[in-house]
C-alpha cells in the first residue's frame, strides 16, 4: 500500500454524546410485537456488540440494504466490554509511540515495517469514519475523536540511543514525517510538564512526539455505528447470548439464550447464511462450538489488568498527551506502561497503567470456568508449548499479581515523580485473551495482535486477540469482506473505494 495522506475528521473534545441513538436502537430490537426471533432466517448474524461487529454491521447495511442483519449482544447494552472507554486507553494505535511495533534486530537495525502497516490500518479507519461523517451517517465526531499528542519516553543511554535511531528510521516515511525527537529535559518539560516536575534523576533521557495523535472514545463510536446499521434495517438484540452454533443445510443454526429476567422464552433458534463472531474473548469458545477445522490448534490466554485514574483538573491541565514507555522484560506488549490523556463524554482524565493481572475469565463479565472450558484435545499441545516457552511472561504476571500497592505506585512515579496517591484511584481494565497458535517447532506460540479466522467456505468468521484491536477495525472488517464474500467483493469495490479511498491505491 502506498503512503497515505492523513484524513480530516474533526477531532476536538466536545459535548457529552447523546444516547438517543442507542435508545432508538433498543426500541427497534425486535421486529415483531412479541419480541421473538425464533425461527427467523438472516443473511448475516453478528455476535457481540463491540467495535468490530459495529463496524461490520455498518458496512453491510450500506453495501446490502436489502439484507436481514442481526447483532446479538449478551449484555444489556453495546460496548460494555473491551470497547467501553474505561476498559481501554483509547489510543488510536498508529505506531507513533508504541516501541513494540519497531523491534531491533540482532545487528542493531530497526525494523519499521510493522509500524508502517499498523499506521496504514489506522488511516483506513480514519478514512472510513471521515466518509461516514461527510455523508451524515455519523454525527458529532468531536464526541468520539480528540487530538492528543502521542509521545515515547525512555531513560538510560542504551534506550536513548535506540529511540534516536528509531526516530531516524521512521521520520523518512511520509506517515511519520512530523515526529520530533529530543534528549533535552527542558523540551520534554514543555511537551509534558508532569513528566519532569520534581524529577531528581540526572541520567540520559529522551522523548519523541507527534502532536496530531488521536484519542478515541470507542464506546461512543461503537454505539453510533450500531445506530447507523439499525437505522438502515438491522436488528439489535440485547441480553441475547449464543450458546450453540451448528452447521445445517440452511447455513448456520444458532441457539440464542434470552438473559432478560422477564423473558417469555429462554431459548430460541435462528438460522443465518453468514455468521461473524466478534465477541472479544468469547470468540474462541464460540468458534470451537461451530466445529470448523480452521479453529483447531488455537488457544487463548486471558490477561486482566488495572489502571490508575485521576480526574484532578490541575493535573489533567498539565498533561495533554499519551506517553508510552518501554515494556519490562518478559511482559506482553499490552502491558507497556503509559500515562494517557483520556477524553470521555467531554471530560478529560489521566490514566496510568496497565497493571497486568490474571483471571481465568475470557470476558470481564465472563465465567471463572472459561479458560478450562476452552481446552480441547486439538489445542492442548499449543497451550502447553506456549506456556513452556513463555515462562518469563508467567513470572512477570505472577509478580504483578502479588505486587504491593506502593510498588505499583512507584511505576507511576517513574513517569510522574510528583504523583501523590491521594489524587489517584484504581479502576479495572477490560479483559484480554491473547492468541495461542499451533507451532511445529515449539508446540504452540503466543501471538500478540489480532487474527481473523475464517471457515474455508467463508460462511463463518471470528476475530481473535487484542491490541491493536479497535483501532484497526475498519481494515480488519474490510479484509473479512474480501475473504468471506469473494463473489460479491468485486461489485462492492466501487462503493468501498468511495468510503475508503485508500483501497483505490
Amino acid at each position: 500500500m502506498s503512503a497515505m495522506p492523513r484524513t480530516t475528521v474533526t477531532a476536538l473534545s466536545g459535548p457529552t454524546a447523546s444516547r438517543s441513538g442507542t435508545t432508538r436502537a433498543v426500541s427497534a430490537m425486535f421486529p415483531d410485537p412479541a419480541g421473538r426471533i425464533d425461527g427467523r432466517h438472516y443473511d448475516a448474524v453478528l455476535i457481540g456488540g463491540g467495535m468490530m461487529s459495529a463496524t461490520l454491521a455498518a458496512l453491510l447495511s450500506l453495501l446490502e440494504p436489502g439484507w436481514r442483519i442481526a447483532v446479538l449482544e449478551r449484555l444489556d447494552d453495546v460496548a460494555l466490554e473491551s470497547s467501553n472507554p474505561w476498559n481501554n486507553a483509547g489510543t488510536g494505535h498508529s505506531a507513533l509511540c508504541e516501541l513494540n511495533y519497531t523491534p531491533q534486530a540482532a545487528d542493531g537495525s530497526i525494523d519499521i515495517s510493522k509500524a508502517i502497516a499498523i499506521n496504514e490500518q489506522f488511516q483506513v479507519s480514519r478514512q472510513l469514519w471521515a466518509s461516514l461523517v461527510r455523508t451524515g451517517h455519523l454525527t458529532e465526531p468531536e464526541s468520539f475523536l480528540a487530538v492528543t499528542a502521542h509521545m515515547t519516553l525512555v531513560r538510560g543511554a542504551d534506550d536513548v540511543d535506540f529511540l534516536r535511531r528509531r526516530h531516524q528510521a521512521l521520520v523518512t516515511h511520509p506517515l511519520f514525517r512530523t515526529m520530533e525527537f529530543t534528549d533535552d529535559p527542558r523540551v520534554i518539560a514543555q511537551w509534558a510538564p508532569l513528566l519532569m516536575a520534581d524529577r531528581s534523576e540526572t541520567g540520559p533521557m529522551a522523548a519523541t512526539r507527534v502532536a496530531e495523535g488521536t484519542d478515541v472514545n470507542f464506546g461512543v463510536l461503537t454505539r453510533r455505528l450500531i445506530d447507523l446499521a439499525v437505522a438502515r434495517g438491522a436488528g439489535l438484540h440485547l441480553q441475547s447470548e449464543v450458546t450453540r452454533i451448528r452447521r445445517t443445510a440452511e447455513g448456520w443454526r444458532l441457539r440464542v439464550h434470552d438473559r432478560a429476567w422477564n423473558a417469555e422464552r429462554r431459548n430460541q433458534e435462528i438460522t443465518a447464511k453468514f455468521v461473524f463472531v466478534g465477541a472479544g474473548g468469547y470468540a474462541l469458545p464460540l468458534l470451537q462450538k461451530s466445529g470448523i477445522p480452521e479453529i483447531r490448534g488455537y488457544g487463548g490466554f486471558p490477561i486482566s489488568g488495572q489502571f490508575l485514574r485521576t480526574d484532578n483538573p490541575e493535573l489533567v491541565r498539565q498533561h495533554q498527551a499519551k506517553v508510552y514507555g518501554k515494556a519490562a522484560v518478559g511482559s506482553p506488549p499490552m502491558s507497556v506502561p503509559h500515562l494517557d490523556t483520556r477524553v470521555v463524554d467531554g471530560q478529560s482524565s489521566l490514566l496510568f497503567g496497565p497493571y497486568a493481572g490474571f483471571s481465568p475469565r475470557f470476558l470481564k463479565t465472563g465465567s471463572l470456568t472459561d479458560l478450562v472450558a476452552s481446552l480441547r484435545p486439538g489445542n492442548l499441545a499449543s497451550m502447553l508449548g506456549a506456556g513452556w516457552h513463555n515462562l518469563d511472561l508467567t513470572k512477570y504476571l505472577a509478580g504483578q499479581v502479588v505486587a504491593r500497592p506502593e510498588t505499583k505506585f512507584r511505576a507511576l512515579q517513574a513517569f510522574m515523580p510528583s504523583a501523590r496517591p491521594a489524587d489517584w484511584r484504581v479502576i479495572t481494565a477490560g479483559q484480554r485473551v491473547q492468541v495461542i497458535k499451533r507451532d511445529t517447532k515449539e508446540g504452540g506460540r503466543l501471538e500478540f495482535g489480532t487474527e481473523l479466522v475464517c471457515a474455508a467456505d467463508g460462511s463463518i468468521a471470528g476475530l481473535l486477540g487484542a491490541s491493536p484491536g479497535a483501532s484497526t477495525a475498519a481494515s480488519a472488517m474490510l479484509g473479512l469482506l474480501r475473504r468471506c464474500f469473494p463473489e460479491r467483493y468485486a461489485q462492492w469495490r466501487p462503493d468501498l473505494e468511495g468510503l475508503v479511498p485508500l483501497l483505490a491505491d
